[in-house]
């Protein structure tokens, strides 16, 4: 029997003082419905690529497509831990030493165009994120990198994966978004048994490989290629139109529990205005990032939709380039003290949160066991501003009329309310801030082209996701920032299997990167989920995943 995406357990969740809202009408699992409705969803971000794995495209914005689209052997929980796909198959560990797991393809797996989900399509998802290959480009390689290539041939439900070492988070391979369509790739590279290739270790086959896996899935607004990108789960893309929406209806070849609503449309809409589109009813489900203008929107709903606020895995920073001015540690130190930590949580924050707090630590937030400890690593050196030292640092140094261009993507007030905090403090010190918002950020940002980058990392409860970030070889690391220790630290936690291991090396980390000052962490944002009071099913995920990690339990009700 298998297990539609119900949730594990529910993230507790605190309701927003607004007028005549409750939480419980929002949640729990919908009545079994076979009309063919149509549920939507507003999100800011718009779609740009069938694979999320790549450093260049990775980002939510994909993710809440792909949710239903591309299925693998486990998906976030509400609290963003590995859960179990039961429908799309089964893994266990086999072995300790070596640490050995086996996976088995629910037999009936395949994908929309008619081909069977198997091995080589595994083994293609452990070539492109091993790092054996650079040339794939891929966002992140935590272990993987430890992992040997999976052992079975083409057209085998089952295969088993040997690992070099322990891994902290070995459940935590093959995943939804991960797995992508081997025979599609053979097919446009030219390379027609993937496997072979990648045991002959041939250098030009691969390469052909990698070029498509890294660039063949990335599309222009509202051209979405359906020969190249098939579905594995219970819905597939059917349209788009670009600037506006993507809809994704259910898919015929999908043999797992059918979806509750026969279309899902995702409309792009700016979090300014995705209020209003819920009032009018444009749309019934939202989760934008909140500011206190949207709660006051928000409040104005009443009756017609529940408004609720919840912990969520995201945490809102400042990277500085360490390849421009801040490669100086004056400069770093000097723009540290001189950010208005606590004023930007007061002003902003704590009327959304009043429990909200400076965040002290880039690796668990003040909601996950074991903060305190990472909390006490150095951050409170830069809770208070310290226009004095900040002007010292840069005269001691040399270092006068800097001019420092704060990045981020637009339109968003809050960040735009940040950075205006940050212009005038700053100022003091010596500083010459520039607003550099702009919609199209994020692209100069994943190419180093930027001083100083503010947005938030959205994230899991996995040990291995900051390998990424702050690893010098990590996909993510978009600042530069290396430091050999950090870097063998990272690996090391990896394949730590102890908890009290794992802190004490998060601690060594932490203690690290406030010496770095690699990223300046803000703070730990609440999720804002507003849903129309005739929508069942919908519950929020703290993880990267986003709202629609359910979205095929979602339904209207009557």
């Amino acid at each position: 029997m298998r297990s539609p995406r119900t949730g594990l357990s529910v993230l507790v969740a605190a309701v927003l003082a607004l007028s005549a809202c409750t939480s419980s009408e929002s949640g729990g699992e919908p009545a079994a419905s076979t009309a063919p409705v149509t549920v939507t969803y507003a999100h800011e971000q718009e779609f740009q690529s069938y694979n999320n794995n790549t450093s260049e495209q990775s980002s939510v914005g994909n993710a809440v497509v792909l949710n239903q689209v591309l299925r693998g052997f486990y998906y976030y929980s509400p609290q963003g831990e590995v859960a179990p796909d039961d429908e799309f198959g089964t893994f266990t560990k086999v072995s300790d030493n070596p640490l050995t797991v086996k996976y088995t393809v629910d037999p009936k797996a395949v994908w929309s165009d008619g081909a069977p989900i198997e091995c080589s399509d595994f083994v293609l998802t452990w070539a492109a994120q091993s790092g054996k290959w650079p040339a794939f480009q891929a966002n992140g390689n935590a272990g993987y990198d430890l992992a040997r290539m999976p052992q079975c041939n083409p057209g085998d439900k089952s295969f088993t994966v040997v690992f070099n070492t322990p891994f902290a988070d070995w459940n935590s391979l093959f995943g939804d978004g991960e797995v992508l369509p081997a025979h599609v790739v053979e097919r446009e590279s030219g390379v027609p048994d993937l496997i072979a290739a990648l045991k002959a270790d041939d250098e030009a086959k691969i390469k052909k490989v990698a070029s498509f896996w890294f660039s063949g899935w990335v599309f222009k607004p509202g051209q979405y290629d359906a020969a190249v990108s098939p579905s594995a789960g219970p819905y597939e893309v059917s349209a788009w139109e670009a600037g506006q929406s993507i809809t994704l209806t259910a898919n015929p070849k999908w043999w797992g529990t059918p979806p509750q609503a026969k279309n899902i449309v995702i409309r792009f809409i700016q979090q300014d205005q995705q209020a209003q589109a819920l009032q009018n009813g444009e749309i019934q489900v939202m989760d934008p990032q909140p500011n206190p203008e949207l709660l006051g929107q928000l409040d104005k709903l009443g009756a017609s939709a529940t408004v609720t606020t919840n912990d969520r895995l995201d945490w809102e920073h400042l990277d500085v380039n360490y390849t421009r001015m801040f490669k100086d540690a004056a400069v770093r130190e000097a723009f540290a003290k001189c950010i208005p930590r606590q004023t930007i949580v007061d002003n902003l924050i704590k009327p959304l949160n009043p429990q909200a707090q400076v965040l002290e630590s880039r690796q668990l937030l003040p909601f996950q066991k074991g903060y305190a400890t990472l909390a006490a690593t150095g951050g409170q050196a830069y809770d208070t501003v310290d226009i004095p030292g900040a002007k010292k640092l840069l005269a001691d140094a040399g270092r006068t009329g800097l001019k420092v261009t704060i990045g981020y993507q637009t339109p968003n007030p809050r960040r735009a309310s940040e950075v205006d905090l940050i212009r005038d403090s700053c100022a003091k010190a010596g500083f010459t801030i520039k607003d550099g918002g702009a919609p199209d950020f994020f692209d100069h940002m994943t190419k180093g082209d930027f001083d100083v980058a503010l947005f938030a990392w959205s994230g899991t409860a996995l040990v291995s996701q900051n390998q990424s970030i702050y690893a010098a070889d990590g996909g993510t690391n978009f600042t530069g920032y290396d430091n050999a220790e950090v870097t063998a630290w990272l690996k090391q936690l990896n394949g730590t299997l102890d908890e009290r291991q794992q802190l004490a090396l998060q601690q060594k980390i932490e203690t690290q990167l406030w010496k770095d000052l690699a990223t300046i962490p803000l703070f730990a944002f609440p999720g804002v989920l507003a849903v129309a009071k005739n929508v069942q099913g919908v519950q929020f995920n703290a993880s990267n995943n986003g709202l629609t990690w359910n979205a095929d339990r979602w339904s209207l009700a009557g």
